[in-house]
């Protein structure tokens, strides 16, 4: 997955995972508002990975122009 559908789909675990904690909290039902939790942390991650993919392949296409400019 690229980095932009790494970050589409971390973001929307992330936001199920809000939704789960608060559902959770709502009815007192620890198990879902602990997944909610888990889904979050997993969402934010996936999230984070995504922008660091994207930036490292902005760079390495950034190079790539240099390096061909030169040549």
């Amino acid at each position: 997955m690229a980095g932009a559908g790494k970050k589409l789909h971390g973001k929307a675990q992330e936001t199920m995972g809000k939704a789960k904690q608060k559902v959770g909290r709502a009815t007192g039902d620890n198990e879902l508002r602990m997944k909610g939790t888990g889904d979050r942390v997993k969402g934010k991650a996936e999230k984070a990975a995504g922008e660091v993919e994207q930036t490292v392949r902005g760079g390495a296409e950034e190079t790539k122009g240099k390096i061909r400019k030169h040549t």
